[in-house]
């Protein structure tokens, strides 16, 4: 598909998900009806309360191979549905009801409900790119080191006691219990990186992660290559500057940061270490990381920047 001659979502039959258990997916469902009935040949709705309940309807709604596959939730639910019908000619479509939301971030899908639903009717369908790790799928960023033991440590009791304040507190606690580890970083084009006393290992497929943080400032989720960076543990007011620099993407360009451009790597460390894919920690090193393009069909809104490589090779080479 090439940028300037955007399809329409195809809406002929559209199968609906929507998480309930996501803030606001409860008060979505009269805004989809009173959308996408008036264009739609059949509309099978699913309203659903997270847990099993909620893969085994994405599931089912994608063996029934609609044209638009509508799913309501945060990027846990999003993926998994992106899993289900990737390369198939199923395209989905995004509600972001989430907290972070960084997959419809990076195809700037509004997050006001009336207007994302009206990019399902009015939107345009673009190719994207899937990561995977061993072959299992993630939409935005797969990291080791750190952001796994923030995971860990992110409970839904403290996110319940703390709030907004929750991620930083367990972000504080990881730091001081952290031990740093070594990697061996095999690269497709033949290179291998061999790095010591790293904080964390970060593989980017897609723009955005952390509710808004940045993988790189030229990152894409279709350029075809995954953006990969590992952070050196340093002093404090090193990792103080580095943080500074997490919302543009810059922190790349930091002394203690490396960048690498691949489509697939393999990542080994001096011991097995738990991955984190998109906030679910789901894998092990050593571990083989590859972009999967064109994955998926999904809409975003006519005027959204998101996929402006659609059709077009991605960029080449590696960042020193």
């Amino acid at each position: 598909m090439q940028e300037d001659t955007p399809a329409e979502p195809r809406t002929d039959r559209v199968a609906v998900v929507v998480n309930t258990a996501a803030r606001t997916g409860a008060r979505l469902l009269p805004l989809l009806e009173a959308a996408l009935r008036p264009v739609a040949d059949e509309v099978t709705v699913r309203a659903v309360h997270g847990g099993t309940q909620l893969l085994d309807a994405l599931s089912a709604a994608a063996r029934s191979e609609p044209d638009l596959l509508v799913v309501g939730g945060g990027d846990g639910t999003i993926g998994a549905a992106a899993a289900m019908v990737a390369h198939t000619p199923t395209t989905l479509g995004v509600l972001p009801l989430g907290t972070a939301n960084d997959f419809a971030r990076t195809l700037e899908i509004p997050t006001q409900l009336a207007a994302a639903v009206d990019t399902l009717v009015h939107g345009r369908v673009v190719d994207v790119d899937l990561g995977r790790v061993d072959g299992r799928a993630y939409l935005n960023v797969a990291s080791v080191g750190l952001s796994v033991a923030v995971t860990q440590r992110l409970t839904p009791g403290l996110k319940r006691r703390l709030g907004r304040f929750a991620y930083p507190a367990a972000t504080l606690a990881a730091y001081r219990s952290h031990r740093p580890f070594a990697a061996r970083l095999e690269l497709d084009d033949g290179t291998v990186l061999e790095l010591r006393d790293l904080m964390q290992v970060a593989i980017g497929n897609g723009r955005h992660y952390g509710g808004g943080l940045t993988v790189a400032p030229h990152a894409s989720i279709d350029d075809h290559l995954l953006d990969v960076y590992a952070v050196e543990q340093g002093r404090l007011l090193d990792h103080v500057s580095v943080a500074r620099l997490l919302r543009t993407g810059h922190l790349v360009e930091h002394e203690r940061v490396h960048h690498v451009t691949a489509r697939r790597l393999r990542l080994v460390t001096d011991e097995p270490l738990p991955v984190n894919l998109d906030g679910e920690i789901a894998a092990t090193t050593p571990a083989t990381f590859e972009v999967d393009r064109n994955a998926l069909h999904v809409v975003v809104p006519a005027g959204s920047r998101a996929a402006r490589m659609d059709g077009t090779p991605g960029r080449e080479g590696a960042s020193p």
